[in-house]
């Protein structure tokens, strides 16, 4: 029996072990999916929010084709779920067998036990095992035998009946396992449904777009010449900033906006060697959104033999969405630039970074902020009816690419 049970242990803490490994990774895939089906009801209400305005064929375009990656991404997703399931469902039918197996034993065990109980049952009997004792010490020691071998038939009892509510409660997991495998496998049916109609409508919107493709490629260099604009106009207000900050420090500066380093005050450099020291894990500039353009040259995503080129990524969010600072710092500058609507730029050391189509900013210059702290909101296009925001991290007035710093952007 002690041999059954050491068995039983060891093969009940693999099965264990394995299943609470699959169990916490279901539980991170869950969380991924959902995450992917709200980027894909705040796509359809951005969508639906834009043909209500003006619509624009190139911002559909690159609408769909986000919501089509995601909806991939989405399908993928939910097969590893379904696929995880499916492992967790074996893993379940083994622990079952294990306790089918246990629980047999300890039947038996117990039937043992029983039936000698019964053999011996009668009061006299106990009393004459008892009398029969060579001495007192003897008797102490068979008092004390009946005592335990009454425990442990209540022990057997329990653990029985412990054994057939956890196998119980493990046919009742598997039911549901089964459930949510096959909720997972409709919802994956209609998912693919979804993204057939979506690309049927991306090549419709293609190939109005190749009929003007003329007009659409003027538009998008029209574009390029004004995000180089605002570029040069952020560029100019971190070399002015670096000399200001270097001024004050006592650093000689001989031309200004020429500066391209900062001088650090001791305090300067503990918060830059902070912001460093948190690459790859700073919070996001909006509570929620997705990028619609990343970091650096890249073909057009509507039109890929047209290259473009990013100085930062944009980010579109839901409209009225707060803006907010990703690391503590002190605001630097609040301006107006054309075609940019309001920006926000905070220093942190050597870092700036800067945040602009913005609105309703409720943070001034020279006041020190906190990570996340709210510092505007992000403007909605009132034409387009898209929140769209430009956020960009320099060091001194070197670019950085955000999404090598934001955590999983």
């Amino acid at each position: 029996m002690r041999f059954l049970k050491v068995i039983f242990f060891l093969g009940l803490l693999l099965v264990c072990a394995s299943s609470f490994s699959q169990s916490t990774k279901q539980q991170q895939l869950e969380e991924q999916r959902q995450r992917l089906r709200e980027e894909i009801v705040q796509m359809k209400q951005l969508r639906a929010n834009n043909k209500l305005k003006e619509k624009s064929v190139l911002d559909e375009v690159e609408t769909i084709n986000s919501q089509i990656g995601t909806r991939k991404n989405l399908i993928k997703l939910t097969n590893q779920q379904t696929n995880l399931l499916t492992r967790e469902i074996n893993v379940n039918f083994k622990k079952i067998d294990v306790y089918r197996k246990e629980l047999a034993a300890l039947k038996k065990d117990y039937a043992k036990m029983v039936t000698k109980s019964y053999k011996s049952k009668s009061h006299q009997s106990r009393i004459m095992f008892l009398l029969s004792s060579s001495d007192f010490a003897q008797a102490y020691k068979r008092l004390q035998y009946m005592k335990q071998y009454n425990e442990h038939r209540k022990e057997q009892a329990e653990r029985i009946e412990s054994s057939a509510k956890e196998l119980q409660e493990l046919n009742a997991n598997l039911s549901k396992q089964k459930k949510d495998k096959q909720s997972l496998i409709e919802e994956n049916r209609e998912a693919q449904e979804k993204l057939k109609e979506e690309k049927k409508e991306q090549q419709i919107l293609m190939a109005s777009i190749r009929k003007k493709q003329g007009v659409y490629t003027k538009q998008i260099k029209q574009k390029e010449q004004q995000a180089s604009a605002i570029d040069k106009a952020i560029e100019k207000l971190i070399r002015d900033a670096i000399a200001k900050a270097n001024k004050k420090a006592g650093k000689k500066v001989t031309k200004k906006g020429s500066a391209t380093t900062f001088a650090l005050t001791a305090e300067a450099k503990i918060l830059a060697d902070n912001f460093t020291s948190n690459k790859g894990k700073l919070p996001w500039p909006v509570g929620t959104g997705r990028i619609t353009k990343k970091f650096g040259r890249q073909p057009h995503p509507t039109l890929p033999n047209i290259q473009i080129n990013s100085s930062g990524v944009e980010i579109e969010t839901r409209s009225g969405e707060r803006a907010r600072a990703i690391f503590e710092g002190e605001v630097i500058a609040i301006q107006k630039l054309k075609g940019a609507s309001r920006l926000v730029q905070i220093r942190h050391g050597n870092y700036i970074t800067t945040y602009y189509n913005i609105e309703n900013i409720t943070v001034i210059e020279g006041q020190k902020v906190t990570t996340k702290q709210s510092i505007g909101e992000v403007r909605t296009n009132p034409t387009t009816g898209r929140a769209i925001m430009k956020f960009l991290i320099y060091q001194n007035a070197k670019r950085l690419n955000p999404q090598s710093w934001v955590y999983k952007m």
